[in-house]
C-alpha cells in the first residue's frame, strides 16, 4: 500500500434536489434558478462570471447582446448536458480555499480582448433565433422501473447490451447466455442462446461490446481474451492468447482497433482488428485491476491505491494521482475528457483528462464493489456500491435515482440506446428500464 501524501482535490457533494431546495436560503443567487435547470451543486459556490461593461448599455442592441452573453456564460443559465469545459466548476479544495474555476480564462473572466463595434451588434442582431423546438437536448432519466430478471444460474461478472437488435449478454464460469427484448420484460423466459466454453471452468470476469455492437471481447481466468462475432448468430471469431493467467479488466480505444488487457503487474496492448499483440506494457504490481483508455492516454490503478496514467505512443508514464483508498473501477465520459475512479471508500475522483483539474464527490462508506458507467449520452452516470444503484447527473451530481437489491452488485451496463440499465449479482441480472 502506498504511504504517500494524498493527493490534493476540490471537493463535491452529491445531492438530492427536493432536500436543496428545503435548505436554499430566499437569497441565494446560485441555486435562485433551481428546479428549472440542473445546478453546480458543489461546495465553495458564490455567484456567476460578470461580464466586463458594455459600451453603451442603455443602446437596445447592446442590452440584448449583453443579455445573451450573460446567459452563455452564467453557469447557471445553461444547459449542463454532457461534460463541457466548465465540469464542477465551483468547488473548494480539501483542507482549503482556491480560486474558483470559471469557463474562459484562469481568472474567471471573460476572455475576448475586446467587444466587437456597432456594426458587428447590427449584424448579430439580425439573426434569428433558434426556435426551442428544434433544439435536441439530451435527456436524463427521473426514475427506474424493474422490469425483468435473467436467470444466469451462476454469478454475473460482466453484462454487455446491443440495442439493434436489443439483446443481453450475461458472463459468467463456463457460459455466457444471450437474451432478446422480450426475455427484458419478464422473470422466467429461457435465454436465447448459450455460449459455452471448451473448458467450463473458464470463466470470464470482464467484457466490451463494440461500437458497432457487432462484436464482443471477453477476459478472466481463461489465459487468454476471446473475440466473439455476434451476428448474424453469436460465435468465436478468434481466441488471443495471453501471458498472464487472469485478466482484470478490458478497455477499447474509441475506434476499437486496440484492446488492453489488465493482468497483474501489466497491461497487455492488442491490435485487436488483427488479433496482434503489440506490447506487454510493466506497471506496478498492484496498480491494474483496472484499465481505461481516452484517447492517446490510458490509465491503471488497483490496491496501491495509485491512478496512473501513461502515454499509448511512448509507453512514458504521464502522471499519479495518490487517493489513498483501493480504486475498484476506472471509467471515462463519452468525450473522453474525463476520468472517474471508484474507490473502495465509496467516494468518486474526478480527473481531467488533459488540464489539472482533480475532483472528489464524497461518500465515506466503504464498499466491496464499486462499479461506475457513463450513459453514451453524457449526461449522467451509473454508481453502483455493493446493493445500492445510484444515477447520478452530470456534471451536477444530482442525485436522479437511488434503487436498491439484495444482493451485491458485481457489474452494470447502460444500453446505448439509454433505455436499459441491467446490473449482475448473485446467479441472475437485473433489467431496470429508465423513466424520462
Amino acid at each position: 500500500m502506498s504511504e504517500e501524501k494524498e493527493d490534493l482535490f476540490r471537493t463535491l457533494r452529491i445531492y438530492d434536489e427536493t432536500k436543496e431546495i428545503k435548505k436554499m436560503p430566499e437569497s441565494s443567487g446560485v441555486f435562485s434558478h433551481h428546479g428549472q435547470r440542473e445546478q453546480h451543486q458543489v461546495d465553495g459556490a458564490q455567484g456567476m462570471l460578470q461580464l466586463p461593461p458594455c459600451p453603451s448599455i442603455h443602446d437596445p442592441v447592446c442590452q440584448e447582446m449583453h443579455s445573451m452573453m450573460q446567459q452563455q456564460w452564467d453557469p447557471h443559465a445553461q444547459d449542463t448536458s454532457g461534460l463541457q469545459s466548465m465540469w464542477f466548476s465551483e468547488a473548494e479544495p480539501e483542507g482549503g480555499t482556491g480560486s474558483r474555476f470559471q469557463p474562459g480564462d484562469k481568472t474567471g473572466q471573460f476572455s475576448s480582448p475586446s467587444l466587437p463595434n456597432r456594426e458587428v451588434w447590427s449584424f448579430l442582431k439580425a439573426i434569428p433565433p433558434i426556435p426551442d423546438e428544434a433544439v435536441v437536448k439530451q435527456k436524463s432519466p427521473c426514475g427506474s422501473w424493474r422490469v425483468g430478471t435473467l436467470r444466469h444460474g451462476k454469478r454475473v461478472n460482466a453484462i454487455a447490451i446491443s440495442s439493434a437488435p436489443c439483446h443481453v449478454y450475461t458472463c459468467g464460469t463456463g457460459y455466457i447466455r444471450v437474451w432478446d427484448e422480450n426475455a427484458l420484460h419478464a422473470s422466467d423466459r429461457a435465454p436465447q442462446a448459450q455460449l459455452d466454453f471448451q473448458d467450463p471452468r473458464n470463466r470470464v470476469l470482464t467484457c466490451k461490446l463494440f461500437p458497432d455492437e457487432q462484436s464482443l471481447i471477453t477476459g478472466g481466468m481463461a489465459r487468454g481474451l476471446t473475440l466473439w462475432d455476434l451476428a448474424p448468430t453469436p460465435q468465436v471469431r478468434a481466441q488471443m492468447a495471453s501471458t498472464g493467467s487472469i485478466c482484470y479488466s478490458l478497455a477499447l480505444s474509441s475506434d476499437a482497433h486496440l484492446c488492453l488487457a489488465s493482468f497483474k503487474g501489466f497491461v497487455e496492448i492488442w491490435d485487436v482488428q488483427n488479433q496482434i499483440l503489440i506490447r506487454k506494457h510493466e506497471v506496478p504490481p498492484y496498480a491494474s485491476r483496472c484499465v481505461d483508455i481516452t484517447g492517446f492516454k490510458f490509465w491503471t490503478g488497483g490496491e496501491d491505491t495509485t491512478l496512473y496514467s501513461w502515454d499509448l505512443r511512448s509507453y512514458q508514464k504521464l502522471q499519479q494521482h495518490n487517493l489513498c483508498h483501493e480504486i475498484l473501477s476506472i471509467t471515462h465520459d463519452p468525450s473522453e475528457e474525463w476520468v472517474l475512479a471508484g474507490l473502495k471508500m465509496s467516494d468518486v475522483v474526478i480527473l481531467h483528462a488533459h488540464r489539472e483539474e482533480k475532483y472528489k464527490a464524497i461518500v465515506q462508506r466503504y464498499t466491496q464493489h464499486h462499479n461506475l458507467k457513463f450513459a453514451s449520452c453524457g449526461t449522467y452516470f451509473m454508481a453502483t456500491l455493493d446493493e445500492v444503484i445510484h444515477c447520478l447527473a452530470a456534471p451536477s451530481l444530482r442525485r436522479l435515482f437511488q434503487a436498491e437489491e439484495c444482493y451485491n452488485i458485481l457489474c452494470c451496463e447502460v444500453s446505448s440506446d439509454n433505455r436499459y440499465l441491467v446490473t449482475g449479482s448473485k446467479d441472475s441480472a437485473t433489467v431496470y428500464q429508465l423513466l424520462y
